[in-house]
């Protein structure tokens, strides 16, 4: 999957703090390949090593997305379709682990803790996470024949999600966040450079980057649960259809299962900055930002949203 975008330097970080600090989460953002970056939770250096020695293999499978678009539920659903015929519902490590621990973030875990990490003994296919832009990832994805499913969400709903996130730094206004959004200096943003590097690789290369909004999978989560399967290459038999097996998945997936498991009521993540495993699962609703967000601001960052998109096709709702 040859990448449009010319390879980046990264021998050398280029990198530069926000001028806009005015909070925890903000104070941590630098500028690093054309985008910002949470550098104090995402070193700039285990970018580099990633984009260094990650080398994919053609059975790999991705899980991309920016914070707060539906990762947990989606990590939850990769995992649990791709490995169906090796646990049951009532055994499968999401009782046990969180999402995030069973798809790891290359940028955020496994580059982090070490530059040049061993992954030849995860068995195929090997499950991926990050929330790494396209044009950051390692050339060797963009080379191969691996599987990235990318989801994005309404941006005014990540808005919100993200200023609850993270309010257990900063009680910060969830106007300081918006305004973040509007300049594009918000974690792994601008959004809309984020959101079109995905997009547009997955009209240019279908069968290898699947484009998933997370309102698509509110609406109708059996449907676009199956055509999830169909691109991992994990289809559902007419057996298991029959059977029930996709409604299960589904039902076991789901944002009310996955909040009630005990692993993400009580338990915590080592060596992370997150108090608990609680802070994935707050709302999950769709729409929810017109409890937060005025008409106004709504409009404005619309505006924003419209010039930046002009011409990719690519809409929100």
């Amino acid at each position: 999957m040859e990448s449009k975008e010319s390879s980046l330097e990264t021998s050398t970080p280029n990198v530069s703090p926000s001028t806009a600090a005015s909070n925890a989460y903000a104070i941590g953002l630098t500028q690093f390949q054309g985008f910002w970056i949470p550098s104090s939770r995402v070193p700039t250096s285990s970018i580099i090593s990633f984009q260094k020695y990650f080398q994919a293999l053609d059975d790999d499978i991705i899980v991309a997305s920016k914070p707060k678009a539906g990762t947990t539920w989606l990590k939850a659903l990769v995992f649990t379709i791709v490995n169906r015929h090796s646990y049951t519902l009532s055994n499968t490590p999401l009782n046990s682990a969180n999402p995030h621990q069973l798809i790891p973030f290359f940028e955020i875990k496994l580059y982090r803790e070490n530059s040049n990490p061993d992954l030849s003994k995860i068995p195929s296919p090997r499950l991926f996470s990050t929330h790494l832009p396209y044009p950051m990832l390692a050339d060797s994805i963009k080379h191969s024949n691996c599987r990235i499913i990318y989801i994005t969400r309404n941006p005014f709903d990540i808005v919100v999600s993200l200023w609850h996130f993270f309010r257990f730094m900063d009680d910060w206004p969830v106007e300081d966040c918006f305004e973040m959004f509007c300049r594009g200096e918000e974690g792994y943003g601008p959004f809309w450079d984020h959101v079109l590097g995905y997009w547009n690789m997955s009209l240019e290369k279908p069968s290898n980057v699947f484009f998933l909004r997370y309102e698509e999978l509110k609406e109708d989560p059996v449907a676009q649960t199956k055509r999830l399967a169909e691109f991992l290459g994990f289809p559902f038999s007419i057996e298991e259809e029959k059977t029930g097996v996709v409604n299960q998945i589904v039902d076991f997936c789901s944002f009310n299962n996955l909040k009630d498991l005990e692993v993400n009521k009580t338990g915590k993540m080592a060596e992370t900055i997150l108090p608990n495993n609680k802070l994935f699962f707050r709302s999950g609703k769709v729409g929810d930002y017109v409890n937060y967000l005025t008409p106004t601001a709504v409009e404005r960052f619309n505006n924003i949203l419209e010039e930046k998109l002009s011409g990719s096709g690519l809409t929100f709702k």
